[in-house]
This record gives structure tokens, sequence and C-alpha cells, in this order.
């Protein structure tokens, strides 16, 4: 750069070009033609030889982009684990995240919503303290999530854990123990890798979601010949489980060949089924499980590390904030709950030492509400909030109650309510968001995250006040 701004000082017929610059805008240069040599008192130096390699790369943008930062699982002793991210330990503190606006339903394309809603989001998010967030699958629009991701990231620190569904919504089911079935979803989920793995913001990839309870018949149940020929109802499921599990292993082998630089997940309901993937599953780096036990966790990371010795996030748990017993909103109750929660995943992350130190972080579920969840086949009811349950859960005994032990409110898991309200989409420009209403939740935990305080710390504070 010194001898091209010696050339330039020393030019004399200028004329004007245009080049383009590393950020992909255009900008002007003063650029003259040059003879080869400069003149002093003493002698003539050719200098073009030096010069125009240097310049010809400057104009060509050939700099070296700078490389995406490895993140990967640090292993240490007793089975402890530590996520590294730009070579510092990093706790997952996340939220999944859909923000689907009231009158719409889960077929809305947010990703392309002119609001740009994860504008906002993000700068709430930013403020609470969340540097993850969680999208179960990409756009079909590679360069829509690209925006989405960057921007997150660029502007607000957040990194993006980026899944697929493996097909486990396809109509009539996911056939697993098909060939060409796997083949397809396969060449899907590389593809989804090889575009995002150099994307600064993602932090790792997670395969599936609940997939494991079609291996039991629970969910999108699935078959093969040879599995219908086997008349004892368990061994079905065990082959059933064999052939998921090692299909994921697969995908996870594939994706660290073409990226090494992002752990693979899987993505699991509860401990269900990781007997299995402990025998299928050995290059999978972590477990992505869905977990809704109430208050704690019981004896969740332990129990893991005696099936599957593997790292865990939490990349779906929470609360809702309806008391469908007593017919009102109860931030309070939620509030309760989520701290509780996370006050476990930090007593089992590996700086505890007393805790498992096999949990690596955990992501909310959920950013805002979804107002379509309750009756999402009426269109009349997206822009209703409705308070009717359509499932029981007795580890969330506040409300147990509830007429038929309905209890929870599908529509009321936000940590951030939506408002039938406008608001400026600014900085986006778009026509208004729903606006954005924080829940006590938002608060009590951006102050947790602040200043973790754990069991121990509670009790130390209860002997002092006797």
């Amino acid at each position: 750069m010194a001898l091209i701004s010696i050339w330039m000082r020393l030019s004399t017929n200028k004329v004007k070009s245009h080049h383009n610059l590393r950020d992909g805008s255009r900008g002007k240069a003063e650029v003259s033609p040059f003879r080869g040599h400069f003149s002093d008192k003493l002698r003539t130096v050719p200098i073009l030889p030096l010069v125009l390699p240097l310049f010809l790369l400057f104009l060509l943008g050939a700099a070296p982009k700078p490389k995406t930062s490895k993140v990967y699982i640090q292993k240490l002793k007793n089975s402890r684990y530590r996520l590294i991210v730009n070579r510092k330990p990093y706790i997952v503190k996340g939220v999944c995240c859909n923000p689907i606006p009231i009158g719409q339903n889960h077929e809305y394309d947010w990703w392309s919503d002119p609001n740009k809603p994860w504008l906002v989001d993000g700068k709430l998010m930013q403020e609470m303290g969340v540097n993850t967030v969680r999208f179960y699958q990409s756009h079909e629009n590679p360069e829509e999530t690209k925006t989405v991701i960057r921007d997150l990231y660029a502007l607000y620190g957040i990194r993006t854990i980026l899944g697929h569904w493996l097909g486990f919504w396809e109509y009539p089911c996911p056939f697993y123990g098909d060939k060409a079935f796997q083949e397809r979803i396969k060449k899907e989920v590389l593809e989804m890798v090889s575009i995002y793995k150099d994307e600064p913001g993602i932090l790792f990839w997670t395969l599936g979601n609940e997939n494991n309870y079609s291996c039991l018949g629970r969910i999108n149940p699935w078959s093969t010949e040879e599995i219908d020929k086997e008349p004892d109802p368990q061994k079905q499921q065990a082959m059933r489980a064999k052939i998921y599990y090692s299909f994921v292993n697969e995908l996870a082998k594939e994706i660290h060949k073409i990226d090494p630089n992002h752990p693979v997940a899987l993505g699991n309901g509860e401990l269900v089924g990781l007997e299995f993937a402990r025998e299928c599953c050995p290059d999978v780096d972590l477990v992505a499980c869905i977990i809704y036990r109430g208050r704690t966790f019981g004896n969740l990371f332990k129990s893991l590390k005696a099936t599957f010795d593997r790292p865990i996030v939490i990349t779906e748990f929470g609360a809702d904030s309806y008391d469908a017993y007593l017919k009102k909103e109860d931030q309070n109750m939620q509030a309760f709950f989520l701290e509780s929660q996370w006050r476990q995943i930090f007593e089992n992350s590996a700086n505890n030492k007393e805790g498992e130190g096999n949990c690596l972080g955990g992501t909310m579920f959920e950013w805002t509400d979804e107002w379509w969840k309750h009756d999402e086949s009426n269109p009349e009811s997206w822009s209703v909030h409705d308070t009717e349950s359509n499932w029981s859960n007795g580890s969330y005994y506040f409300d147990i109650k509830a007429e038929g032990n309905k209890n929870m409110n599908e529509e009321w898991f936000g940590i951030v309510s939506l408002s039938e309200e406008l608001e400026d989409a600014q900085p986006a420009g778009g026509q208004g968001l729903n606006k954005r209403l924080p829940r006590k939740a938002y608060y009590v935990i951006r102050e947790f995250w602040k200043k973790p305080v754990l069991a121990r710390d509670i009790k130390k504070k209860a002997k002092k006040s006797k």
C-alpha cells in the first residue's frame, strides 16, 4: 500500500476509474498511466514490477477472506464438557424463535417480511442477554436466511442454531427405512450445511427435533416390510430406532467432512431411545433435547451421562404464562418456573463442580406467543388469543386442576407477548409489527444471567437468615 501511495502522489496525468470495494459497494479511485520509473538526483529506479502485482490484487479484491471461527466441544475430566467459541467458553443463553404475527399461522413467511421482525426482536434479545437463537429449519431462499443470520450476529452478537426437520412432517410419514427418502433428506441437509457453514453467526447444526417418537409409533409412525414381519412390538421399536439413529449418524459423518468448524447435534425428545444412539451415533457431538419436566429437570443430566455420554443443550423447554385453572394470565408462575429451570442448567454446566458438568446451555420455548396454535385449521381463530388447552402435563402443577387436567396453553409460551397494536418497524421501515411486550420472565431471566443464583447460594442465604 505504501508503494501505491508513492505512485499516486508522483503521477501527473490522472484519470478517474471505478472499482468494486470489498463490501460490494462502488467507489472511485484516482488512477494514472505509469511509465515504470521515477527519478531523483541519484538514479532512476524501475518499480513497476513491484507495484503492479500489488495494485492488481487491490483492484481484484484478492485479499483472503477472514476464516470462520471454529466452534468445538472441549471434553474435561469426569465427562464434563464445555462449548468453545472464539477460544472462550460459551454457555448457550437462547430462545426458540418463530415470530409469527397475529392473524397468521405457521405457513407465514416471516423471513421475507418487509418489517424484518428479527431486527426489533434482536434488539430486545440483546438487551435481555440472549446470545443464541434456534431456528428449526432454514428458509427455502438462502439469501433471506443469510440476511437474518448476518443481521442478528453483526448487529446484536447473537448466534444461530440452525436445524433440519429431516422430513418429520412429510405426508403421510417420514420413511426413514426407505433409501430413496434417506438420500433426498441427506441431499437437503448437506446443501444446507454447504450454504451456511461459512456464516460467522452459525453456532451448530441440529438434526431433527422429536423425530425419535416416530420410532415408538407415537407421532408420524413409519415401518418397513422387515419390521412388519416382526411380531414383537418392542423389537419393532428397536428395529426402527436403529434405522433412524444410524441414518442421523451418517448425516453427522458427512457434515463433518464438509464442515469441520461446527458441532452436530442430535435432536431428541427427552432421553427416549438414546440407548440406541449410544450404539449407532458415534459421530454425533452433542444432544439437543426437548424437555418439559416442570420446575426442574430431575435426574436428566445424570441419566444422560449414564445412557449416552454426550453434552446436552436443552433446545426446547419452558412454561406457559396462562393459569388454566384460575383462567387468567400468571406471569409470576412462568417466571418462577423458568428461573428454576435456568438454575439447573447453570448448576450442571462445567463451571459448577457440584453438578454433572454436561450441560452447555439451553434455548427457551419461546420468544413470542403464537396465536394460531390452538385451532390451526381455523383462520378466524388466528386473531384470537385462545385460552383453551389441548394437552396435560402434571409437572406443571400450579394449574393441573383445570378441567380435564388440560393445563398446557400452547399460545402462551412466549416470554414476550404480542399486542394487536402495531409499532414502528424501524429500522426496517415496514408497515408495522405487533407491539412486543416483555413479560416478567424476560426481566427475571435477564437478571439471573447477569448474576446466577444457584441452589447453594440460596441455602447459604437461608442459613444466614436463621
